[in-house]
């Protein structure tokens, strides 16, 4: 679970206070829903958060995975 919140705090970096503009997670809400970057608002976001839930925690998951991995590798 440290991994995946230590991986939200980098991508929402300098935007922690309004993710919804943080352009590393406007890219990424661009690429799961096809809608435009630059549009994406707050109501946006969390509508996407309420509705895909289960989605974002599988994929912290599977970042904190591959961290745990590439960590590894490297010692």
């Amino acid at each position: 679970m440290f991994r995946s919140l230590a991986f939200l705090w980098r991508a929402t970096r300098g935007y922690r206070l309004q993710p919804w503009r943080s352009p590393y997670l406007r890219w990424r809400f661009e690429t799961y829903t096809g809608k435009r970057a630059e549009t994406v608002t707050l109501g946006d976001f969390w509508n996407l958060m309420r509705t895909e839930w289960r989605q974002l925690l599988h994929f912290l998951r599977w970042t904190s995975e591959i961290r745990a991995y590439a960590d590894s590798q490297n010692q």
